[in-house]
């Protein structure tokens, strides 16, 4: 469902009385939640633009929850961080504010350096192997509901942001000696600070939502994330040089209010995992349709791409992992990730077999490892 400024600003207002302790958590009174005969509205908090693959699957998400309940269940997706930046939203999921929201894994390792595994660069060979192994709660179960106690927040999956490489204003980047003294957008973590570090530049953290104005008035040299939103939030038009430093396959959580989920009947509950796990399908496959279109979209808007020297950039990114998995948790779960990747690629299945299989699956995983929950 598609959601106004000025709706957004009221919903804005909504929570800003939640957190003062004015109003209920989100309106959302849990022993009502999907009685018949009632509505519950799921606040969906996104920072990409209505034309990205994030907000076409979580839109069609919403259209066949509300079909699968008879309206039971509805979603309002606010895109363009309308409801706060990624920190805030975490925070409203927290205070039970809103009910759902996608962040990046960056936000989460706030919360727990566990969540660094997942995003350290190389820990996906490739999509297909990040999206099979978020799916698989045999690896990743256990990391995804160790917020559930102390936070609130449950992570139900996610949605792959694809490779990210660096671009800049200044000329293409060929090896970490080009990025001396340049400053480079990163996202709020100390793992991806370290990680443009030794890349070679200086990492400059700062909110998504202010990285084109800061690059175009020259405050930031460059900034690093994937095709699609290099093309849709026109970062093409203030950085036009792309270096194709394949550095690391991010991924963006779905959270969501743990106790909502544990109030959800049964029934009501298998849906919505199971349309959830839907729309994981539907934005990987719309991420390679999308990430074609963005590639020939930011070439006709200017963008010089080009590849970088060998593989440089992942001699200097090594040291990383043995820097930032400091616990034998880390490690093990390290360990079943690139096991997965093994197992991916000696299996003698077709891609779309392998696809296929892999979502029946995590369908009847999903279900069992929430059940009851």
């Amino acid at each position: 469902m598609k959601t106004t400024k000025a709706g957004a600003l009221a919903v804005v207002a909504m929570l800003l009385l939640t957190l003062s302790g004015c109003a209920n958590l989100g309106g959302i009174d849990l022993t009502q939640v999907g009685k018949e005969g009632t509505t519950t509205y799921l606040k969906i908090a996104l920072n990409q633009t209505e034309s990205h693959p994030s907000y076409i699957a979580l839109d069609h998400f919403g259209q066949r929850l509300a079909e699968k309940t008879n309206g039971r269940w509805k979603v309002d997706v606010y895109p363009n961080e309308q409801l706060g930046s990624q920190q805030e939203v975490v925070q409203f999921i927290k205070s039970g504010a809103i009910e759902m929201a996608i962040v990046s894994g960056t936000q989460l390792e706030n919360l727990s350096k566990d969540f660094q595994v997942l995003n350290l660069p190389k820990a996906f060979k490739d999509v297909r192997h990040q999206m099979q192994v978020i799916r698989d709660p045999s690896i990743v179960g256990e990391l995804f509901t160790s917020l559930e106690k102390r936070d609130n927040i449950t992570v139900i999956g996610g949605f792959t942001q694809g490779s990210r490489s660096i671009y800049t204003r200044f000329g293409p980047v060929n090896k970490p000696a080009d990025l001396k003294g340049k400053k480079i957008r990163v996202q709020e973590s100390d793992m991806h600070i370290r990680m443009i570090e030794l890349m070679g530049g200086s990492a400059t953290p700062l909110s998504y939502g202010e990285v084109y104005t800061a690059l175009q008035s020259g405050v930031l040299d460059g900034a690093e994330n994937n095709e699609v939103s290099y093309l849709t939030q026109k970062h093409v038009e203030v950085a036009p040089y792309w270096s194709y430093t394949n550095h690391l396959v991010g991924l963006d959580y779905m959270i969501m209010r743990a106790d909502l989920l544990k109030a959800m009947s049964d029934a009501d509950r298998k849906i919505f995992l199971e349309e959830w796990d839907k729309a994981m399908v539907e934005h990987t496959k719309l991420w390679s349709q999308k990430t074609s279109e963005a590639i020939e979209g930011a070439k006709k808007a200017g963008a010089k791409m080009t590849k970088v020297e060998g593989d440089a950039f992942d001699k200097a990114l090594a040291p990383l992992v043995d820097e930032f998995l400091t616990t034998k948790k880390q490690r093990e779960l390290w360990d079943k990730i690139q096991a997965a990747q093994t197992g991916a690629s000696s299996s003698g299945a077709t891609n779309s077999e392998a696809d296929n299989s892999a979502e029946s699956e995590a369908k009847n995983e999903i279900q069992d490892s929430r059940k009851g929950k």
